[in-house]
């Protein structure tokens, strides 16, 4: 595309107004400024609204002059590394001086230096498709395209490369390997060769990054677009041994239907398919549980004397590897106990057959999911993937029987909310002890007399609870 076409091209941009607004104030101060990065990269793929990104030739004091009086707030966090955050009208802005970073190739944070040329910033930039800018500032505020590394190309083509080779790019910030990945899933892009080369040599070199950051970026890869082909690229590249290792483990197991190459396969099909049973948006703890549900299985595999391959238990011990490798990659409390829980339960409705729980089997799949069933039945129902039209079909019928029991069962006992039919207060009412074990030993009883028989009269959690003391020999 020639500059002209290019100029043209960036001139019907949809760029916020606010831009324009800051542009005119850095002309007034005699700098110039530009949208650049993904900013630039969005608002080429029609993917504009989010917060916008500027690069500037001020330093960062004079940034905070040109904003004062006019931002409505301004945040001086980034300053030590040349940025200045802003927000104007709901819009957050952050602008960074021309930076020509030295790095140690040891850790990832470099040693923060200035820059003097829209160029040089644009060099040290993670990928082409990231290292376009629109100068702003030009004559009679018109906008030129700045592109010296055939980033606009690249994102037509889709293509994800380095402005420098990218070994230097890696060597100078390895969670650039795993930010390729990420763009693979959220853009669809594809590596250029010699970028899957580099990953593929270099990547233990993500060691070098923290537990955190790492975390960040894995789980903007899962909540992408296209995450299966980002899982994929961090296995073929190696990158996955260092984040989460148990994924390419699953290439050693075939599963026990031999209908998948092997339980790796199968993990990202489910994923998948859980994916498109999404309601409300991409659910991070939905797909971290579809991908790890079977992460127990290489260690529980066993060949059975009828030659068959079987798993036994892999779903609790694949809940305590998934509460490990969370832990490690730093996630939250919650997302741990959720994703772990639903890896624990994943495999209790193949118990179900045609029908043949109790109601007190039903209650206790509804209690020990508590607020994940609606994920436990997209994860159940995605974790269907044989190839058997008439079984999977079955399968469903099976699990549409369950929920049809539980909706049944929720009408009637209220099925959210199951308590025993007498709290702690009248077990030591009744009973004439104080608060101690007993009390608890005393509810979990009532609580498991509940599950089993359904809701009881005052009367009769009387009885029990006084038929349950004797047996203990509670006075």
């Amino acid at each position: 595309m020639h500059r002209e076409q290019e100029n043209a091209l960036v001139e019907l941009l949809d760029i916020a107004p606010v831009a324009d607004e800051l542009a005119a104030r850095f002309v007034a101060a005699g700098h110039r400024l530009y949208l650049v990065g993904g900013s630039v990269r969005d608002a080429l793929l029609g993917r504009g609204g989010g917060d916008l990104d500027f690069t500037t030739d001020a330093r960062p004091g004079t940034v905070l002059e040109i904003l004062s009086g006019w931002a409505d707030a301004v945040w001086e966090t980034g300053i030590e590394f040349g940025t200045v955050a802003a927000r104007r009208r709901g819009q957050t802005l952050e602008i960074t001086t021309f930076r020509a970073d030295v790095y140690d190739r040891v850790g990832r944070k470099p040693a923060v230096a200035f820059g003097n040329t829209i160029e040089g910033d644009l060099a040290r930039r993670d990928f082409t498709v990231n290292a376009m800018a629109v100068e702003l500032t030009g004559p009679g505020g018109e906008r030129r395209f700045v592109d010296p590394h055939g980033g606009l190309a690249a994102l037509a083509a889709g293509t994800l490369d380095t402005p420098a080779a990218p070994q230097d790019s890696f060597a100078d910030d390895p969670l650039r390997m795993l930010r390729a990945a990420r763009f693979v899933s959220q853009l669809g892009f594809t590596p250029a060769p010699r970028v899957q080369e580099a990953m593929t040599a270099m990547a233990g070199e993500l060691a070098r990054i923290t537990k955190e950051r790492v975390q960040a970026e894995f789980s903007k890869l899962i909540l992408g677009a296209h995450p299966r082909r980002a899982i994929e690229l961090m296995v073929d590249t190696g990158l996955a041994e260092y984040v989460v290792p148990e994924v390419p483990a699953m290439r050693l197991a075939i599963d026990e239907h031999m209908q998948h190459k092997d339980v790796y396969t199968h993990s990202l099909v489910v994923m998948e398919q859980a994916i498109e049973r999404e309601t409300d948006g991409p659910d991070l703890v939905l797909r971290l549980a579809a991908l790890l549900h079977d992460v127990g299985k290489p260690p529980t595999r066993r060949k059975e004397a009828d030659g068959r391959v079987s798993f036994h238990h892999h779903e609790v011990v694949g809940a305590k590897m998934v509460r490990k490798r969370l832990r490690d990659l730093r996630y939250p409390k919650a997302v741990i106990d959720e994703v772990a829980q639903l890896v624990y339960l994943h495999l209790r409705f193949h118990g179900y057959g045609k029908g043949e729980w109790t109601d007190s089997a039903v209650r206790r799949y509804v209690t020990d999911a508590g607020p994940l069933l609606d994920r436990l039945h997209k994860l159940v129902r995605s974790d269907c993937t044989t190839r058997n039209r008439r079984r999977a079909a079955a399968l469903q019928r099976s699990y549409d029987s369950l929920e049809h029991r539980i909706s049944e069962l929720r009408k009637r006992e209220e099925l959210d909310a199951i308590r025993p039919d007498l709290d702690g207060n009248a077990i030591m009412e009744l009973l004439g002890i104080p608060p101690g074990p007993l009390v608890g030993k005393a509810y979990k009883h009532l609580l498991a007399l509940r599950m089993e028989r359904g809701p009881m009269s005052h009367e009769e959690a009387e009885a029990e609870l006084r038929r349950w003391a004797a047996e203990q020999g509670v006075d």
